[in-house]
Parts: C-alpha cells; structure tokens; sequence
C-alpha cells in the first residue's frame, strides 16, 4: 500500500497540514497510521468531514434522523 504524508494530504485537500494532523489524532482520518512523530495516510483517501461545514452539519442532522426512525420503528 502506497501512503502520503500530512503535507502531500494538506495539498490535495486544500488545508493546512495542521488540520491533517488533527484530523488524524481524532481517527477521522480512515487507516491512517502514526510512525514516529508524523502521520502517514494511505493514497487516494478522501477529505473527511471535519464537522466545521454546513455539508457537515446536515450530515449529522440526517444522521440523528435515522436513528431517531429506527428508534420510533422499533416501538
């Protein structure tokens, strides 16, 4: 498996580095994997949500829907 570092993720997702890191460290970040003191994701993983956009937001919203239907399906 091929793998990038932070800053190769930051360019192709158009953020700061930082935020890679960050992302990271909470395991938003899928099969991403720390070795040593830096982050190394695998090739071709996509940007994930980082909850600070609307997209975000109604994605969790949605989400909170669905359960609250199973939850009301079930009774």
């Amino acid at each position: 498996m091929d793998y990038m570092t932070t800053k190769e993720a930051s360019d192709e997702w158009g953020v700061k580095i930082r935020q890679v890191q960050l992302l990271c460290e909470k395991g938003q970040v899928k099969n991403a994997k720390r070795l040593g003191h830096m982050w190394v994701i695998p090739r071709g993983t996509k940007k994930p949500i980082d909850g600070r956009t609307r997209a975000a937001k109604v994605k969790v919203e949605l989400e909170n829907l669905r359960q609250e239907v199973c939850y009301l399906g079930a009774k």
